[in-house]
């Protein structure tokens, strides 16, 4: 059996100074240019982010995760001139990212509601220009459960999608600790060159350096590259308020996984690099319910047509992991046993993808089944990301950071990144 929930990891023993100077507000123009710390079982060092095709090149697997950034911010206003600030979260009618873009003329979100307090009631409308013409969108709060309100989107004309409406009436959620409004930019610097599926509020920032040259020649090298897609939610910001981390209450992640990239991860195991913490944490709650699975403790959602089914003419299957769940499961299964077991539930429903929603939290002390090797931005103090990135490396965690700090390296989404090999 795996250990406890670990007590007593104080949040203050993983916290750093970070200067405001050293917080990139912008990208660089060269994606590639960035600078790219290297932690290789103790020893560090820094190159160009492009010889990452020497570091990470060869017959390993390359994970990515390809969520695409949606326009999430749209700003209403009432007719007495109260701005109010809508933050879409995920789609609640119809249910299903993929189904709630393609909907048409309405549908009803989970948001957050900035200045809500000047919105008593009624609808807002405001014009937006979809596909060079003039289109009107219209907003009414039809349920506010305090944390987060319930949205009823319309728009007119009503055989618009709301993914095209929304790209015209909404900002780049930029992250809140870059202190600045979106700029026309940001649409594209924030968005990684492989985002296919939209949804997520928060880019995988550890894949905004990679350029399509750069993934053709790892493939070149030897690499695989696998897909998952994990929509990153606001929680990702989420500060950690509490003094230790199992006091902490960990977001949810929607995310899905074809069976090719199972089979992918079976075949490399033992040499699996993650492109981001997004992806880390998909791959080791893959290997979580797996373990479920074959105890016999993986629920059975039925089977539901989904918009991959819509789209693209498959099926998908729905499962789920909560926070500390892992906790409770025995650790010592191999992970292609965990992954076999997860093929055959995907095969038992004659579907071609896994949907699942994950609340993994992982936190120093943790044993990685499926990661080896970690690309990875630099993170946010006293973060949920930097308690996973010194679960990975362990105490070396605060070198890394210290030797990222006096080397110049810029910190946090739009900033350098780093390679991590642990010991």
């Amino acid at each position: 059996m795996t250990s406890p929930v670990p007590e007593n990891i104080r949040m203050e023993d993983y916290s750093y100074q970070l200067p405001e100077d050293r917080i990139a507000k912008f990208p660089l123009e060269d994606r590639a240019g960035s600078k790219l710390l290297v932690y290789d079982r103790g020893k560090i060092g820094k190159t160009p982010f492009r010889n990452i095709i020497k570091l990470a090149g060869g017959d390993g697997l390359l994970v990515l995760n390809n969520s695409r950034v949606i326009q999430a911010r749209i700003i209403m206003y009432k007719p007495t001139g109260s701005r109010i600030e809508i933050f879409l979260l995920e789609p609640l009618e119809p249910a299903g990212y993929e189904r709630a873009f393609v909907a048409s003329p309405g549908c009803r979100w989970k948001c957050m509601t900035g200045n809500k307090k000047k919105w008593k009631g009624g609808s807002l409308a405001k014009e937006v220009m979809v596909h060079g013409k003039k289109a009107t969108l219209k907003t009414e709060m039809t349920a506010d459960h305090g944390t987060w309100q319930e949205i009823r989107f319309s728009w007119e004309p009503g055989e618009l999608q709301f993914g095209d409406v929304i790209d015209g009436a909404g900002m780049t959620p930029v992250p809140p600790y870059l202190d600045r409004m979106p700029v026309a930019g940001d649409k594209s610097w924030y968005q990684t060159v492989y985002s296919r599926h939209e949804g997520s509020v928060a880019a995988p920032t550890a894949g905004l350096h990679f350029t399509g040259k750069i993934l053709d020649e790892l493939r070149a090298s030897g690499s695989a590259t696998g897909e998952i897609t994990l929509h990153v939610g606001a929680g990702t910001f989420a500060p950690v308020k509490s003094e230790t981390a199992d006091s902490h209450h960990m977001h949810s992640e929607h995310f899905s996984v074809t069976k090719k990239t199972i089979r992918q991860i079976i075949d490399y195991a033992g040499s699996v690099t993650a492109v981001g913490t997004t992806s880390v944490r998909t791959l080791e709650s893959l290997y979580w319910m797996g373990v479920k699975e074959l105890t016999g403790l993986l629920n059975d959602v039925p089977l539901k047509e989904t918009a991959g089914k819509k789209a693209s003419g498959v099926n998908s299957c729905s499962s789920g992991l909560s926070q500390w769940e892992y906790v409770s499961l025995p650790g010592n299964i191999p992970v292609t046993a965990a992954m076999e077991a997860l093929l055959h539930k995907i095969d038992k429903k004659d579907s071609e993808i896994l949907e699942a929603k994950t609340g993994m939290m992982i936190v120093p002390g943790y044993r990685f089944r499926v990661t080896n090797r970690l690309i990875t931005n630099f993170h946010q103090p006293g973060s949920t990301l930097l308690l996973l990135i010194a679960a990975f490396i362990g105490k070396d965690w605060r070198r890394v950071y210290k030797y990222a700090l006096d080397h110049d390296f810029r910190f946090l989404s739009y900033g350098d990144s780093s390679f991590l090999i642990p010991g």
